[in-house]
């Protein structure tokens, strides 16, 4: 029995829609490219500011950052292979991480996922990269003989670490949150460490100052 073999013809109008959707596709993810690498280089500049206390510029940083995130997942929403294909997530996690830092250091009220309208595993993943910037920002502080803050900014770094270590789900669908959190512990371990000794060192330090000030007392230096 012979085969009847339809017309080919339309695979010629499926070629041209195939390409007219991908030329669509493609620039959509320059496009977007161009705005993420745009959140990232003004996330990094708003954590520079925070370390230096401009707070105001962290802040005017962080909505250039927002504006241009929103536009990169904007452009990519109709293509669902860009969306998700990885650079989205950096550039909103990279946006949360600064978000928080600014949030913390400058005594303001923790910002949520929908506040900042990013994905819960960008939002969980950023909150636990923010934990490296305040042991820099607590280091940064003992060096100038501030340990007060100390304490107050490594409960925080714990309470992260704390609400990170709940979240055991798969990493297919956390953005590899457990490499975060392993990372967030071994930063706060060290941290830990680093201010106790630094506290132990200034009570000492203290300490001696007063023996001084006591033997000084008790034998006063002579008069010439």
């Amino acid at each position: 029995m012979a085969v009847s073999v339809g017309s080919l013809a339309p695979l010629e109008q499926i070629a041209e829609r195939a390409r007219s959707y991908f030329e669509a596709e493609n620039d959509a993810r320059e496009r977007a490219l161009a705005r993420t690498r745009e959140v990232i280089r003004a996330s990094a500049n708003a954590v520079r500011a925070v370390h230096r206390r401009e707070f105001d510029r962290a802040g005017a940083l962080l909505a250039t950052a927002r504006s241009a995130l929103a536009e990169a997942v904007s452009i990519t929403t109709p293509y669902g292979a860009v969306l998700y294909a990885g650079f989205i997530h950096d550039a909103q996690k990279e946006f949360v991480e600064a978000s928080v830092v600014l949030a913390i250091l400058s005594g303001q009220p923790l910002p949520g996922p929908e506040e900042l309208q990013v994905e819960w595993a960008a939002y969980l993943n950023g909150l636990g990269e923010a934990v490296g910037e305040l042991r820099r920002f607590l280091l940064d502080q003992l060096r100038r003989g501030e340990t007060n803050a100390g304490e107050a900014l490594l409960q925080a770094m714990e309470d992260i670490y704390d609400l990170l270590v709940t979240i055991d789900y798969p990493d297919a669908i956390t953005g590899g949150l457990r490499r975060t959190t392993d990372a967030a512990r071994g930063i706060l371990e060290k941290t830990r460490g680093d201010l106790t000794v630094s506290v132990r060192q200034a009570d000492l330090a203290a300490r001696l100052h007063q023996i001084d000030d006591r033997l000084r007392r008790l034998d006063p230096p002579a008069r010439t």
